[in-house]
């Protein structure tokens, strides 16, 4: 697998198909891996947010989401091969599960949405075992006895791949922290993918996916939400010239 430099991340240059042969793998060795799937958000929050900066360098698959990274890596003349979204990912690993028998839980999104995401998935894709869900409450990660209570569930149920839904860098950091007391082959930060498939959010049409206007869709759905965080996300082509090929990398 081609991991390779990239602004001031490191990240491994694969396709889809690439991508799930390696979770595969993880599965298979079962050595509580975890997967980030980095934006613009991501690169704009790696520049202050040192816990942050070490999950991605620990972090044992790293893919790219968004098409700003790509028009970036284009730029950098080192192209990548395919943008992997959370949003794209998450149904394929669904697929993948229900064909090959592999079991998830869905740990995230507000009350009930994780639940339905599982009704939902469970009827698109016939064999598909999700055993477990739950919607932690709010501030759930400054509170140990919650933190426990969550832990055990997920033990309990015996996971091979657990999603996480709980915003970046949040999820992230969760999945990174409690890997070794989670004892799941894989988990993955997967942002509002929960909501996608629950129904609760609905995702741009394709086509504005395609030429990188997503970003522009999910803002006018929830502007008072995400106006401020994409104009901040505008200052990764700014990040684009300061970590081009040549500069020295800053190292994280």
């Amino acid at each position: 697998m081609s991991r390779i430099d990239f602004m001031n991340i490191k990240i491994d240059n694969v396709t889809m198909d690439e991508a799930l042969d390696k979770i595969r793998e993880f599965i298979k060795t079962r050595n509580n891996a975890y997967v980030v799937t980095p934006n613009a958000d991501h690169m704009m929050t790696l520049q202050t947010d040192e816990m942050f900066q070490k999950v991605y360098d620990e972090a044992d698959l790293i893919l790219t989401d968004g098409k700003p990274l790509m028009w970036i890596a284009k730029f950098y003349k080192t192209p990548i091969k395919e943008k992997i979204s959370g949003s794209d990912l998450f149904p394929r690993l669904c697929e993948m599960s229900a064909k090959e028998g592999y079991t998830m839980f869905f740990l995230g999104a507000a009350e009930g949405v994780a639940a339905k995401a599982k009704e939902n998935l469970e009827k698109k894709y016939e064999g598909l075992n999700v055993v477990g869900t739950y919607s932690p409450p709010f501030g759930f990660e400054k509170d140990e006895q919650e933190l426990n209570k969550i832990i055990n569930m997920v033990r309990e149920a015996h996971p091979d791949i657990l999603i996480v839904g709980l915003g970046a860098p949040k999820q992230e950091k969760f999945a990174y922290t409690y890997r070794d007391r989670l004892q799941v082959p894989v988990s993955l930060g997967l942002g509002a993918s929960i909501d996608f498939e629950a129904g609760n959010i609905k995702r741009a049409p394709k086509w504005m996916s395609d030429v990188g206007l997503e970003w522009f869709y999910r803002m006018i759905k929830d502007p008072k939400r995400l106006v401020k965080r994409y104009l901040k996300d505008f200052k990764i082509f700014s990040l684009a010239f300061k970590y081009r090929p040549g500069k020295k990398r800053k190292a994280a």
